[in-house]
């Protein structure tokens, strides 16, 4: 009796070590995370609120939200990220579809492709877009020796909708590659049960594919549309005029205009929209269950 309860205490120290061990190994990611991300984030946020004339106050914040570039810069910043997000999803779903149900030849190496794609700079797309459809791309080249005309007629990649044509081809495989992991786990047995009750291919794809998708879609989808906000290569290399996203402005008012607490107060709105929204996320993927 006296030898067992003499272990109790001797367990009972035993953990605390390892307690202590694991606060000790938390500590070096934690501190990195301080110094790489949020101190910057710190100093961005502390710039915002001093402005040139010097001290501490919200003057910059108000010349920012009363301007006119800061408010068409937020509203072109959002349907562009909304447009490429609904696109991308709609593309997406679509071509995944096909490929992990349509069997053709080379529907492996498709899908290994995309991973390769996700890994490309999106400039890389804009510059081979503008190879294609730019001014002396090969469209409007082909189209001048036929037709012997000075210029050719597509000149929509220097216009917004360049620019979502753009986003959606290079964010569409950030849709393509969880929708292509969920359709992977939907039991073939189910479609062809559907199939032999007499249910045609647009009512599977409602009722059997599109409810296993929806968490997917969900993922895809708001990683997309944070992406699409915090976009700046796309929107720079298209040479778009009169496109100022969010992005674009900050660069334009750090840049060019050396107009640095005005640039930060922009960042800060840029970031804080993105936290919100995938705070958002994080919700309705809870719910979907994603």
């Amino acid at each position: 009796m006296t030898s067992a309860t003499l272990d109790v205490p001797v367990q009972g120290t035993a953990k605390s070590p390892r307690k202590i061990g694991s606060w000790v190994w938390a500590l070096p990611p934690v501190a990195a995370l301080a110094v790489v991300f949020l101190y910057p984030l710190f100093l961005v946020v502390r710039q915002s609120l001093q402005p040139d004339t010097g001290g501490t106050s919200l003057k910059p914040y108000t010349d920012v939200f009363a301007s006119t570039a800061f408010r068409e810069a937020l509203g072109t910043t959002v349907w562009l990220a909304v447009g490429s997000t609904v696109g991308c999803l709609v593309l997406g779903f679509a071509l995944a579809l096909i490929i992990a149900f349509v069997p053709f030849p080379g529907g492996k190496a498709v899908a290994k492709f995309i991973d390769v794609f996700l890994s490309f700079p999106s400039f890389l797309i804009t510059l081979a877009l503008l190879f294609v459809y730019g001014q002396v791309g090969m469209a409007n080249g082909l189209w001048r020796d036929v037709t012997g005309a000075a210029t050719g007629p597509f000149q929509f990649l220097t216009t917004p909708w360049g620019v979502l044509l753009a986003e959606i081809t290079y964010f569409t495989p950030f849709v393509m590659r969880p929708l292509l992991a969920a359709f992977s786990q939907v039991e073939t047995a189910q479609l062809e049960v559907a199939s032999s009750l007499g249910a045609r291919p647009a009512r599977i794809v409602r009722q059997v594919i599109l409810p296993e998708a929806l968490p997917a879609l969900a993922a895809g989808g708001a990683l997309v549309l944070v992406m699409c906000l915090n976009e700046f290569g796309i929107v720079l290399f298209t040479g778009a005029k009169g496109v100022t996203t969010l992005p674009m402005l900050v660069y334009s008012k750090a840049i060019l205009e050396s107009d640095y607490p005005g640039a930060c107060v922009v960042a800060v709105v840029n970031v804080a929209i993105s936290v919100g929204l995938y705070g958002i996320y994080r919700v309705v993927s809870r719910r979907v269950g994603a």
